[in-house]
């Protein structure tokens, strides 16, 4: 049942939207063959009229729901949607009018009445009704969702009964001992609302009225901010881009259960933005938006979680006919965010390709040209090169969700390359960076933006699993050691970029019997209490990002989703860490990493990463034992090592090949990552759009 004071028009036109509304709206003049068919629409839509009744004596009005039946004349039979007027307030109220309200206009109608009892309303309808514009931006009736209003620590539930661009009605129960004293207007509250079981929106709010009794209440409520800091704010934001034609997007309203399309303005890899008429609006900032599907100008329709971030009038529309609503993407399928950003690049630069189809021939004409695959690594290279070439075709024409690469590629030949490959659950190796001595500068700083853009619009997304990136690269290259060791020095901060030295040699000759060894020692499969100690080491010795990075105290590596991943694709992947002890005290850790060979180019990606976490007592013998026994285990020849700290070989005349440092930088500092770019490396963040506003 709803009661109320004055008509259902008259309460409208307080509503907090309106407040600026004419006193009297201008009505419109509709026909009987008009009127039955908008009645004959409630009808379709399962939809209500409001049936108001007027107190003989006091002059007080109540209100109820009714239900019309088809209609095709003059006449028209309704029934009462749930509980119907008493006899008793049948004889002490008269009947007044009719109401059909859309949201935006109400329908109001003045029928002679034929007959009103416990079942049936029996009506005559006039000839004429009006319609009155009872707002300027219609009130949308909810469908089916919770509420949660929570204010110094009390709560209460209840349920949205409509909502507009700019506020919400809703209901609330206060069962004993709860009381609705406890509810302070002058306070800001926080309300919660939820669809089938998930939260779609939280804001803070004002309340702006409150009607009702000590058990229920209606409440208004405004929200106190159009915009929804979402993430940490960032200068340096998601290039945004004007598509022709513009893309659209489409989804059902969690509030209302109705679809809603709407043309994009600009689009980003993060997001895009979207304008709404003012009288219709229906975005709130803090709404998410479970199941968004965005469609391309090429029909192609890609779909995300996603929730709106900002609401903004334009400067040039002082009228406020449209409002300028930020939409960001939560969460969207990979491959997916591929389709997208290689459309957003292509856009951007009819140059730059991300993960496009490519000629396996002209990459490994490009790789042997650009000198990327010099002779020494092509000795070690060649006598797997059909294990090479089969990898090679899985990644780059299978498209699978563990790579990325990024080409700078002009009348089909390649200029530049770049790729990144998911090694670790939340970290992306980014490797084989390679141009034409000719387009060393513009093409090879084309690639290395590309994969910055790509970092910096999806590591928020879940579906990305991108924390981290990470890289090797010898110190004595002058242009990693200038962009990655400079990256490092400018952060200055062991937990946002880390560098740790790593010795190298390749071990090639497993024993069939171990070395004589003077000291007791034991190798088996690392326990937990391993490799804690292991993180206590690497927390002292390097500082950095290691532990996290490269997933050093996670379990079960092998069955995690992301192994599951490779072995689907047919490649290896697998992790195992063995502990060595002397005298039952820890001394080294052994990470065995086994993927298919060359995945890198220099095989890092399938080595043995031996950590010296306490050198006293440990022999060059006793690692070269334990690598030799752990090459039997998994049938190896030879395996690459990378052995720290570097200091150890130094000190135990243990010989290696070169020095590669392992580059680390935390997602959350790409703002200091593109900083120091803007000074050091000009040009690379042409793709970046620099903003002092909020994200």
């Amino acid at each position: 049942m709803e009661t109320c004071h004055g008509t259902v028009s008259e309460r409208l036109q307080s509503s907090p939207e309106d407040r600026h509304a004419p006193a009297n709206p201008a009505a419109k003049t509709i026909d009987l063959k008009t009127l039955i068919n908008k009645i004959n629409y409630v009808h379709f839509l399962d939809g209500h009229i409001t049936a108001i009744f007027r107190h003989l004596r006091y002059g007080s009005v109540i209100s109820r729901s009714i239900l019309p039946q088809p209609c095709t004349s003059h006449e028209m039979i309704c029934t009462w949607a749930n509980k119907p007027l008493s006899k008793n307030e049948r004889n002490s109220h008269r009947f007044e009018r009719l109401l059909i309200h859309d949201g935006e206009k109400t329908l109001v109608i003045e029928p002679e009445t034929v007959q009103i009892d416990e079942k049936f309303l029996h009506f005559v309808l006039p000839q004429e009704s009006r319609e009155l514009h009872s707002r300027q931006s219609r009130r949308h009736s909810a469908k089916n969702v919770a509420v949660q209003l929570i204010q110094n620590s009390g709560s209460f539930s209840g349920s949205l009964v409509e909502f507009s661009g700019v506020s919400m009605r809703i209901t609330l129960n206060a069962p004993p001992p709860q009381t609705f004293q406890w509810l302070n207007t002058d306070s800001p509250a926080t309300l919660i609302l939820s669809s089938k079981g998930d939260i779609v929106y939280s804001a803070e709010c004002t309340i702006l009225r409150q009607s009702g009794n000590q058990h229920e209440k209606t409440v208004v409520l405004i929200p106190t901010s159009n915009h929804l800091f979402k993430y940490k704010q960032r200068k340096y934001r998601s290039a945004r881009q004007r598509l022709s034609p513009s893309p659209n997007i489409r989804f059902r309203h969690p509030f209302t259960d109705r679809w809603v399309e709407l043309d994009v303005e600009d689009i980003s890899g993060s997001g895009v933005s979207v304008n709404e008429e003012a009288h219709n609006a229906v975005l709130l900032p803090g709404l998410i938006l479970p199941e968004l599907s965005l469609t391309l100008a090429n029909s192609d329709t890609l779909f995300c979680k996603a929730q709106v971030v900002y609401r903004s009038a334009d400067e040039n529309d002082p009228e406020l006919h449209a409002f300028r609503c930020g939409i960001a993407f939560l969460d969207m399928k990979m491959e997916e965010q591929g389709r997208l950003l290689a459309l957003l690049y292509q856009a951007n630069n009819k140059h730059s390709y991300l993960s496009n189809k490519v000629d396996l021939d002209a990459l490994w004409k490009f790789f042997f040209d650009t000198g990327f695959i010099y002779p020494e690594k092509y000795l070690h290279l060649k006598a797997n090169k059909q294990e090479f070439k089969k990898t090679y075709r899985l990644l780059y024409e299978g498209k699978p969700n563990i790579a990325r690469h990024f080409v700078y590629q002009k009348s089909g030949a390649i200029l530049a390359h770049m790729s990144m490959i998911r090694f670790y659950n939340n970290s992306w190796l980014v490797q084989h960076h390679a141009a034409q001595k000719t387009e060393t500068r513009k093409g090879g700083l084309s690639v290395l933006s590309q994969i910055s853009r790509y970092a910096n619009e999806v590591h928020q997304l879940y579906s990305a699993h991108l924390d981290y990136l990470f890289c090797y690269f010898r110190p004595e290259n002058r242009f990693p050691s200038r962009v990655f060791g400079g990256t490092q020095k400018y952060i200055n901060d062991l937990k946002g970029c880390s560098i740790d030295r790593f010795a190298y040699f390749h071990f090639s000759r497993p024993l069939k019997t171990g070395l004589h060894v003077s000291q007791t020692w034991s190798m088996n499969l690392a326990s937990q209490n391993d490799l804690y100690e292991l993180k206590r080491f690497l927390d002292y010795e390097s500082g950095g990002l290691m532990v996290s990075a490269l997933d050093l105290l996670s379990k079960n590596h092998n069955d995690s989703e992301l192994f599951l991943e490779y072995r689907s694709l047919g490649m290896k992947r697998n992790l195992n860490i063995y502990s060595i002890k002397i005298d039952n005290e820890l001394k080294v850790i052994v990470i065995v990493n086994i993927s298919d060979k060359y995945l890198n180019m220099s095989d890092l990606t399938n080595s043995f990463k031996v950590m010296v976490v306490d050198n006293k007592k440990v022999s060059k013998e006793i690692l070269l034992t334990a690598i030799s026994i752990l090459c039997i285990k998994y049938n190896l020849k030879g395996i690459p090592v990378l052995l720290y700290p570097q200091k150890f070989c130094e000190e135990n005349q243990l010989e290696f090949e070169k020095i590669y440092n392992l580059w680390i930088l935390n997602m959350q500092y790409l703002d200091k990552y593109f900083e120091f770019c803007d000074k050091f490396v000009p040009n690379i963040n042409k793709s970046i759009y620099t903003h002092s506003g909020k994200e």
